[in-house]
């Protein structure tokens, strides 16, 4: 693989106060499709892409992307969580987008080999990590909608610190019951750009009311929860952990199956089915409620500590971080970052 080397490095922000996506780090991943095919991947300096105003990506939106993180251990090995699934996710909004797939094994080398290149740019403060985004767009010059045939993926890496700016202080959330995020047959189930931009609108009401998220119910009856903006999202009901099943309309987070593994293979009662409002608010009024907690790559585990559902505030437990949320946190935390044993084999060490 062809690695070109800036020979102007960036002056490195202070890790101790990351904030989340601000700091790209020195190079970048690059392949572009055409004639049928995938080209070779190259490393290059991190700079800006030159795009034709007519290009099809500004206007129709076929493009997809992913996340992961990598870490650096305090013994210093350099490891991925998951990456494998995340690629193999992005093959399945591929499909679903008419773009082309990627081999897996020569995309997962040539990030390992981006990784080390900046290796210098993952953080070790508490908290931190070095996020990683794949992503991928059409790149045709035509005003027509069409499936493309010329492509641009590209990986950028960049150091982080806690996605929400309070950390791991319990978050709050407001359920919208008017507009939707994706139906059953949409593009709900995969890193489609369109879904975040759909969103938005519910996160700017999120926020004019305090919040830091909405929480999207389904687009057919308006009643039952499906995920976060972000994240998705879990709720102990008594002495079950309960997590909307996937409908087609829900991202299958990766770290979501990651914290079901660890309930299940621990001893937990977790449950994935449909789980309405009503049941929610009955299950705050008869205190089964304990806690509701999100699950993400960005935010891993984020606590939630109140919601608003027209225009009523109900607190969570006592509002601040649950024993279940609190443990799930600890434990993946503790296997991404080396602390504890991987028992499921997730983690891939690219230092060997």
């Amino acid at each position: 693989m062809k690695i070109t080397l800036t020979e102007n490095k960036k002056k490195k922000p202070d890790f101790a106060k990351l904030g989340f996506g601000k700091y790209m780090s020195d190079h970048m991943l690059v392949m572009d499709y055409a004639d049928g095919k995938w080209g070779e991947p190259e490393i290059v300096p991190y700079d800006t892409f030159k795009i034709d105003p007519a290009t099809q990506i500004l206007h129709y939106g076929q493009g997809l992307f992913e996340g992961l993180k990598a870490y650096k251990t305090a013994d210093g090995k350099i490891t991925l969580f998951r990456p494998r699934d995340n690629i193999l996710r992005m093959n399945k909004g591929a499909d679903r987008l008419c773009m082309p797939k990627l081999d897996v094994d020569k995309i997962l080398s040539a990030l390992y080999e981006l990784v080390k290149t900046d290796a210098d740019w993952i953080p070790t403060t508490e908290g931190t990590s070095l996020y990683i985004r794949p992503a991928m767009f059409c790149t045709d010059v035509f005003l027509g909608v069409k499936v493309g045939a010329t492509y641009r993926f590209f990986i950028a890496v960049c150091p982080v610190g806690a996605y929400y700016a309070n950390g791991l202080k319990p978050t709050k959330i407001f359920i919208e019951d008017f507009y939707v995020r994706s139906s059953i047959g949409g593009t709900g189930d995969i890193k489609c750009l369109g879904n975040y931009a759909a969103s938005l609108i519910g996160q700017e009401k999120a926020h004019n009311l305090g919040c830091d998220q909405a929480l999207w119910l389904d687009a057919a009856d308006k009643k039952y929860i499906e995920e976060v903006g972000s994240m998705n999202i879990f709720f102990v009901i008594g002495d079950t952990v309960v997590t909307p099943a996937l409908s087609g309309s829900i991202l299958p987070g990766i770290t979501r199956n990651s914290a079901l593994q660890i309930l299940r293979k621990d001893g937990y009662k977790a449950e994935e089915r449909k789980i309405s409002v009503d049941e929610l608010l009955e299950a705050h009024r008869s205190g089964t409620l304990k806690e509701i907690f999100g699950t993400g790559t960005a935010a891993v585990i984020s606590p939630v500590g109140e919601f608003i559902y027209k225009d009523k505030s109900y607190t969570v437990g006592d509002g601040s971080m649950g024993k279940i949320t609190e443990y799930l946190y600890d434990k993946l935390t503790g296997i991404q970052t080396g602390k504890l044993k991987d028992e499921y084999n997730w983690v891939v060490n690219i230092s060997k």
